[in-house]
């Protein structure tokens, strides 16, 4: 690992390293290890993520290595640098016409894909679903048992380069169309209610308590979150900004499956 890591951060500095076989070799070993999931580009600890700095600049590099090339599958035709993920079955994945995961994303066994898009260097765990038109962007972790509803987007960190992938832990929930982004992190079993929109600055305010606390980057553990806004002074008025509300707990006795379609539900919150 350590002269994978000397590779990579050698050619990131010099690209002319691109032409250099043993440079191309060390590109093409570290995508196969994260397609295989022996690699990840952030690691979880107990109490934070390690984020993988060279395996993502091996992700990019891997791009200009790369040649355009038609693919075809049946009347489908594409034309682009990534080969596709493949061996579904033995993965032991379910995947729905017109779900595309590129090769160097990893799926593990019992995740399901309804049509939907995932990026390379991203990694799925166990038991989650990817549903309808929803994308999970390059390099983003997803845990075990988390349901990405539909349009929903998790953010990448290659267009444009973000320094930290999305986190999503395990058994979370993220309502339809909510966007997480720009390296957020959704700790285990919180549920974001539909539209939720969450960048690196997004104010995120637990409003269930006597007093508000504000969050950036983080929503906590357990979290029920809608999408909200506040009053900002602006050199012409005061104008609402988008925010998220943390308005509450989801239930740590009840039966997962259950409340993560009744959490929001038991706040009168539309899922």
């Amino acid at each position: 690992m350590n002269e994978w890591k000397k590779i990579i951060e050698n050619a990131w500095e010099n690209r002319k390293l691109l032409k250099d076989k043993k440079t191309i070799n060390c590109i093409n070993l570290i995508i196969e290890e994260l397609d295989k999931g022996r690699l990840r580009i952030a690691n979880p600890s107990k109490n934070e993520w390690q984020v993988n700095d060279w395996i993502k600049k091996a992700v990019i590099l891997y791009f200009p290595i790369r040649k355009m090339k038609t693919l075809k599958m049946g009347a489908l035709e594409f034309h682009d640098k990534m080969k596709l993920k493949s061996d579904y079955a033995k993965l032991g994945v379910r995947v729905v016409p017109h779900a595309i995961a590129r090769y160097g994303s990893y799926l593990a066994s019992s995740t399901i894909l309804m049509p939907s898009y995932v990026n390379i260097g991203a990694y799925i765990d166990k038991g989650s679903m990817i549903d309808t038109w929803a994308t999970v962007g390059s390099c983003a972790q997803i845990g075990k048992n988390v349901h990405i509803s539909g349009g929903v987007g998790i953010g990448g960190v290659l267009e444009p380069i973000q320094a930290s992938p999305v986190i999503v832990e395990d058994n979370a929930f993220i309502g339809s169309r909510s966007i997480v982004v720009e390296g957020v992190k959704i700790c285990k079993e919180a549920v974001l209610g539909a539209n939720v929109v969450l960048t690196a600055t997004t104010k995120i305010i637990d409003v269930s308590g006597e007093q508000s606390i504000e969050y950036k980057g983080v929503v906590p553990s357990y979290s029920v979150v809608i999408p909200g806004n506040y009053n900002k002074q602006f050199p012409s008025g005061k104008y609402g900004v988008p925010c998220a509300l943390i308005i509450g707990k989801r239930k740590k006795s009840t039966d997962k499956k259950l409340s993560l379609n009744n959490a929001l539900r038991d706040f009168n919150v539309a899922v």
